[in-house]
């Protein structure tokens, strides 16, 4: 076995891979960026060095600094997690060229799969099916929108260097093609530093089905069972089970046959996933799958096969990485129940799924049989808006996919985060609908049910305000209290007490509020048929009701109120502290999350129509097109692009018609 590695990533992953190398004895050794100081997997490590700062590019993505932290502290190994440079040939060429085993696959294997036009055309050649469409290395516009057309719309833009929906695009009509084309090729370049795509068709009621390879240095292959990940939001997987639902043992056989020849194809060594696309309008045949992909790395995903399988793939990595012989054959592996995953991620379902950052004031999982959780942040910590929004991956194992399913669901509704808004009541109500539980399921699942999901703007929870505003005014009465018994050691006269004390009636004082940033007002109700205590009601709510919260948590701008999985954030109004500027409804177009402006569409005095394009801001890798909300003008242009923006900061100011 390896004696010591070196873990070149962060957060969720870097913690995973630490606590199975700890398991087997060896050192660890963690690197991190300036914004990771504090972080668990800097925490968990045997020793820590600081490799630059925030950004990716300036840490994470640095090599030749990895490198050479690994050569000064010894490390005989590297594992690169998933991401950064997970599947970056030069990387593993770089460990090589200097003594150090790379935890992963030759870099000629990363090489030969690393362009998905490149590799479709190795898989063919090996009798794998692959998706119709243009492969090719030309690049002209016209000429691309020439073979979308030939193809037939609907068709998938995909970049050809690309992973994890990033530089992905699906158009629906030649109106489209240009538009989505300019953003898949920028999305591309940023994310990959290769703006070059490849077009195919778009398969109509497709399941996404990857089934996990494995593979030792001495020519054995095996695969570990399929996953399905056909739940995704803008081409990114959200919940992934395994097995898949409906999968016949024909084509079980069948692809994982095709993901073997695949692996063989290209000398693979260690954990690798081939991804297919399957049709599945009449359910799932062996004659209608198709290759699109192999990640030359460990899944995200990876959790849901040692779920049912009983192995521990960080593991295996880690002896194939030491040249030891593969413990089993296909013959010895079976599948052990049903395992389901969901990716919690600090976003906001309310608002589009719009990245959320800040501090997490609070962090609480569940714990119970069949659960496990993988994460890289505690409470206390800041979720930043340079890397993934991921808070944990929630992973439910169970006899039967309904009973893996319900303990799914359980521990959502069970699980406490306040700080950064989260998708954690969206995937517990994904988890309990209807066609999901049913196996009616493909890839636009989510985007047809986006409103029964919880998807967008909700009415706000008028039980929730009134928790809040109730804590808030507690806490300002104990505040009170205490000043007044500082200012005398002599008892307080009840008359004095600010507590809503009175002789007769029932009366109703006005509480300004923020509930979620939006200007609000509850009602302080005071009764003598209640003692004279006081309570707080908002809109319908009816004040002296005993109702439910799954937890409150104070914190110094305000209480948030988690219930039903959905947080609220009440804070006290003070008008005379107030940022105008962004409180404005004067038609400011506004950042929607801290991130960078990489693109400005429009001129001041320029007329432009509702829905229109206006700007893109780029944050957590990830691109969100700013419209216009009305026919206007353009009146000020408030920022340039490549400047970064804070949450709420005016961008574009628009003039609309009295």
């Amino acid at each position: 076995m390896l004696e010591s590695v070196l873990i070149a990533n962060r957060g969720e992953i870097a913690c995973r891979i630490i606590r199975t190398a700890r398991r087997l004895g060896m050192r660890t050794i963690a690197v991190y960026s300036e914004a990771d100081a504090g972080a668990l997997f800097v925490q968990m490590a045997d020793e820590a060095h600081l490799i630059g700062p925030p950004p990716a590019r300036e840490s994470y993505l640095q090599i030749d600094r990895i490198i050479e932290v690994a050569k000064r502290t010894g490390a005989a190994s590297i594992h690169p997690g998933y991401g950064f440079l997970s599947e970056r040939a030069e990387f593993a060429e770089a460990c090589a060229k200097n003594g150090i085993v790379f935890v992963g696959p030759p870099s000629s294997a990363i090489k030969a799969m690393g362009l998905k036009d490149a590799a479709k055309s190795l898989v063919q050649q090996a009798g794998v099916p692959v998706v119709p469409g243009y492969h090719g290395s030309k690049q002209d516009p016209d000429f691309l929108r020439q073979k979308a057309y030939e193809i037939g719309y609907p068709v998938l833009i995909k970049a050809v260097a690309g992973g994890g929906g990033k530089g992905m695009r699906r158009v629906e009509k030649a109106a489209d093609f240009d538009a989505a084309l300019e953003s898949a090729q920028r999305e591309a370049q940023n994310s990959f530093g290769d703006p070059r795509v490849l077009v195919e068709k778009y398969i109509l009621s497709p399941r996404h089905i990857e089934i996990q390879v494995f593979a030792d240095s001495h020519g054995n292959v095996v695969h570990l069972f399929e996953r399905d990940c056909s739940l995704q939001r803008r081409h990114q997987k959200v919940i992934e089970e395994a097995p898949a639902p409906g999968m016949t043992p024909e084509m079980r056989a069948t692809m994982g046959n095709a993901a073997v020849e695949a692996a063989r194809a290209v000398g693979y060594v260690g954990a690798g996933t081939v991804e297919f696309i399957a049709d599945g309008r009449e359910g799932l045949r062996p004659d209608r799958f198709y290759f699109m992909e192999m990640n030359t790395r460990l899944q995200v995903e990876h959790p849901v096969t040692e779920a049912i399988t009983g192995l521990d793939l960080v593991e295996l990595q880690f002896r194939a990485a030491a040249g030891e012989v593969l413990p089993f054959s296909q013959e010895d592996l079976a599948i052990d129940g049903h395992a389901v995953e969901a990716r919690l991620y600090a976003e906001d379902p309310e608002k589009e799924f719009l990245p959320s950052t800040g501090k997490l004031w609070a962090l609480e999982f569940p714990e119970g049989e069949g659960i496990r959780i993988d994460t890289g942040v505690e409470a206390g910590a800041d979720v930043t808006p340079y890397y993934d929004p991921m808070i944990a991956k929630v992973i439910a194992h169970g006899e039967t996919r309904e009973e893996a399913l319900d303990r799914l669901a359980a521990a959502l509704g069970e699980t406490i985060v306040a700080g950064p808004k989260t998708n954690a009541a969206f995937l517990k109500k994904l988890c309990e609908a209807q066609g999901f539980r049913a196996g009616q399921f493909d890839t636009g699942f989510i985007d047809r049910n986006l409103e029964s999901l919880g998807v967008g703007p909700q009415p706000v929870d008028e039980v929730a305000v009134s928790f809040g505003a109730s804590a808030l005014i507690s806490r300002q009465i104990e505040r009170l209290r205490m000043a007044e018994l500082q200012k005398s050691d002599e008892p307080s006269s009840p008359w004095s007490t600010p507590d809503g004390f009175q002789l007769l009636g029932t009366r109703s004082v006005g509480v300004p509020l923020l509930v979620d940033g939006e200007r609000a007002e509850a009602r302080e109700v005071f009764s003598r048929e209640h003692h004279g205590a006081s309570t707080v009601a908002y809109g319908e709510s009816d004040p002296w009701a005993e109702d439910v919260v799954d937890r409150e948590v104070d914190a110094p701008h305000g209480v948030y109120i988690i219930r039903n999985g959905r947080q609220t954030l009440v804070q006290p109004f003070d008008p005379f502290d107030v940022d105008l500027e962004h409180m404005d409804e004067g038609g400011a177009v506004k950042a929607p999350m801290h991130g960078k402006l990489i693109a400005v569409f429009v001129q001041p005095g320029e007329r432009v129509e509702k829905g229109q394009r206006l700007a893109i801001v780029e944050a957590m890798k990830m691109e969100h097109v700013l419209v216009a909300p009305a026919d206007a003008e353009i009146a000020e242009i408030a920022a340039e692009p490549g400047a970064q923006v804070a949450e709420g900061a005016r961008l574009i100011v628009l003039k609309t018609e009295e």
